[in-house]
């Protein structure tokens, strides 16, 4: 039951019935986690890896005056650090953005795993390759687009992905994020996303109010951020290509 949402509907690579059971064993222990808690600092030996239940984390770095850029956001069903796993040591911090419930797996077990089970070891790096790929389209998303694009990319590309776990509609799902959260994923200043908001929901693209959003209009909010979804190896039935993206909005 708690992995049910790792590798879900990704393009040929869901997790079977028998590799489901196989890595909810190996799980050690399931934690409920406050808001701004670090998991994982920078340079500390790793011996287990984090599989997000509920909640959003991220990945940041600190620089030295102690201020926070993140680098990756992840979604229920993400294996939030399975990068660690071969590398033992990470060269940023891991934290939660919400309250958050997470699954811990030791190496030992995922030792295990790699050497008796050789497809679902490729699954488990198919997932780390899902991280490389959400991570260029946040450097796409930072260098290349204005303000309304970035905002417009995020949204479109965390609806995507929480259509993949189950969590959204297509059009609505609850986004735990404060306004300050969204200047820190975009690059921007909480006073410029407050702007950007106002200005997706006047234009009828998309709302965000308490904590739920609400895409108007997924294609032309899709179009406005130059989101294509095909980065995500989603199964296409699921989340299909915006038509309109190649075309001025």
């Amino acid at each position: 039951m708690f992995t049910d949402r790792f590798l879900r509907d990704k393009r040929g690579v869901s997790l079977d019935a028998t590799e489901q059971a196989r890595l909810e064993a190996a799980i050690r222990e399931v934690r409920t986690l406050a808001p701004r808690t670090t998991l994982v600092r920078a340079g500390e030996p790793l011996h287990q890896s984090i599989l997000l239940i509920e909640g959003i984390m991220s990945r940041h770095i600190d620089d030295r005056d102690g201020l926070r850029q993140l680098v990756a956001v992840h979604v229920p069903g993400d294996f939030v650090d399975l990068h660690g796993f071969p590398l033992k040591v990470l060269d940023h911090d891991v934290g939660t953005m919400t309250a958050a419930t997470v699954a811990i797996v030791p190496h030992k077990a995922l030792d295990a795993i790699v050497a008796e089970m050789p497809v679902m070891a490729r699954k488990l790096w198919f997932a780390t390759l899902i991280d490389a790929a959400i991570h260029r389209a946040w450097l796409f998303r930072l260098g290349r687009l204005d303000a309304i694009g970035r905002v417009a990319h995020f949204l479109s590309e965390t609806n995507a992905r929480l259509v993949s776990a189950g969590l959204s509609d297509g059009r609505r799902f609850a986004l735990g994020l404060t306004q300050a959260d969204i200047a820190e994923i975009c690059g921007l200043t909480n006073v410029h996303v407050n702007r950007v908001l106002r200005s997706l929901r006047e234009d009828r693209l998309c709302v965000f109010r308490s904590s739920l959003v609400e895409i108007l209009e997924p294609e032309r909010l899709a179009a406005r951020g130059q989101f294509d979804p095909a980065y995500l190896y989603i199964d296409d039935g699921l989340v299909r290509p915006i038509p309109s993206l190649s075309k001025a909005f």
